[in-house]
């Protein structure tokens, strides 16, 4: 047996080296973080929409001792909570034996994707065939939505105050949707135009029907058989299209990936795949020494913006109500705050490893990425965490024994992204990005890894508990 060179023992004392964590991780872990992802799955399936995730996570909680917050009321250490706001985002809390003022543990993550808005005035005709006319939501590459069936889900709200549900596409036996392509013998034109012109945002225009009402008279008969077929399912005329949110996604679902089972195939995965952990995790809390918060937010694909975003006030009241609850100063508390930002980084791509610096890149299977910083080129629109927060996160990890690594989203002139770290930064409050690494990002469907994913959770357990 050869001896270690003294370059050698020293290389692996004092090098940074990276390890596959399905290499370093024992069996037991392996398979907890397969029985996980089953959960995981199932709830990506439901939750293919802000709202839907929100209804999920509500029932969820409320299945695990979660009530309604009730404002002015009193609550002792160890009671949980959660706070619904407008159906689209959700906090959810557990109550720790620390004062509020003395600062809470919180993990934030989103639970809107990129999808296909209905536009407000969507029905129409044309040559027989009916369609709905879209607007894109958040950054996508349009032509990865063409010849790809679709389900529609949303809502209709009534001018009487109702609300009704619309789910169509995701279950056996129901229809569902597409947007169709020019096919190859005919695209000598369209081929011309650049991959990002490919297909136009005019042209994503979803194909909902084709059998005309049978009437010897008038026009727009195809038209006017859907709005039927509408009408006598949910009761609502074209009229109604004009205050509902309805929203055109993939509609397979969750699956296994590759021969040994390893990876998760999705829509929805950024950042539902940080939303699920940081949701199960802050369920698993018990009686923290620090109040525990899990936001799940709206919007943030397009800048976190309105009032189920994180560029609202909605995490400030969340403190501040529980703050004053128990008489403490709620800027003091948000001061006193700590938060890891749970948003996705992106897993570096054997076909694509060009746009990535190697060195400061992520790649699956090596667990949850810790983010220092997201924004574009000159570190543009991040908030940039302290390096002593992140050597506080980086002892949290390596004590819990939990697979990390950092990355950065890309090489520095070719792009970046952003997050909500930002926004809870502006608060006053210690935050850094971490979450799971991510194959094909903002496209219909998504690839993560099922170690990465129970990586994540243990992350945002071991922060939170």
């Amino acid at each position: 047996m050869s001896e270690v060179s003294k370059s050698e023992e020293l290389k692996e004392k004092l090098f940074l080296r990276r390890k596959n964590g399905r290499l370093t991780s024992e069996d037991a872990v392996l398979s907890e973080a397969d029985v996980y992802c089953e959960g995981y799955k199932a709830f990506l399936d439901k939750a293919k929409t802000e709202r839907e995730a929100v209804k999920a996570a509500v029932d969820m909680a409320k299945a695990n001792g979660f009530t309604e917050f009730v404002i002015g009321r009193e609550y002792k250490a160890g009671d949980k909570v959660y706070i619904n706001n407008r159906g689209k985002s959700a906090a959810f809390v557990v109550i720790g034996k620390e004062p509020v003022e003395s600062g809470v543990n919180i993990t934030a993550a989103h639970i809107d994707s990129p999808r296909l808005d209905l536009k407000p005035n969507p029905l129409y005709e044309e040559l027989e065939l009916a369609l709905l006319k879209t607007h894109y939501y958040g950054g996508i590459k349009k032509y990865q939505w063409t010849a790809l069936p679709l389900a529609l889900h949303g809502v209709f709200a009534m001018k009487d105050g109702t609300v009704k549900e619309v789910s169509i596409g995701e279950e056996d036996g129901e229809p569902r949707f597409v947007i169709n392509d020019l096919l190859p013998h005919l695209a000598s034109e369209q081929v011309k135009r650049t991959l990002s012109e490919g297909i136009k945002g005019e042209e994503l225009n979803v194909l909902v029907g084709s059998h005309p009402f049978k009437d010897d008279k008038g026009s727009e008969l195809v038209k006017l058989n859907i709005l039927k077929l509408l009408n006598e399912k949910y009761g609502v005329t074209e009229e109604d299209f004009l205050s509902a949110e309805l929203e055109m996604v993939p509609a397979h679902r969750a699956c296994d990936i590759g021969f040994d089972r390893s990876l998760i195939g999705a829509y929805g995965q950024d950042d539902r795949v940080c939303a699920y952990p940081a949701l199960t995790a802050v369920i698993k809390v018990e009686n923290p020494a620090k109040t525990a918060v899990a936001i799940l937010a709206d919007k943030e694909e397009i800048g976190s913006c309105g009032n189920t975003g994180l560029e609202s006030d909605f995490l400030r009241y969340v403190i501040g109500d529980l703050a004053k609850m128990q008489g403490g100063d709620p800027t003091v508390a948000l001061r006193n705050s700590k938060c890891l930002s749970a948003d996705v980084n992106a897993g570096t791509d054997p076909t694509f490893q060009d746009v990535m610096e190697r060195r400061n890149a992520s790649f699956l299977n090596y667990g949850v990425v810790v983010t220092k910083y997201t924004g574009a080129r000159g570190k543009s629109g991040t908030s940039d965490a302290s390096a002593e927060y992140v050597a506080e996160v980086r002892a949290l990890l390596d004590k819990a024994g939990i697979v990390w690594q950092t990355g950065e989203l890309g090489k520095v002139d070719i792009g970046g992204g952003g997050t909500v770290a930002m926004y809870i930064a502006n608060m006053g409050v210690d935050v850094v990005d971490l979450g799971v690494p991510v194959l094909s990002m903002h496209a219909p469907f998504e690839t993560t890894a099922k170690l990465d994913v129970y990586m994540c959770y243990r992350a945002m357990y071991e922060f939170m508990k």
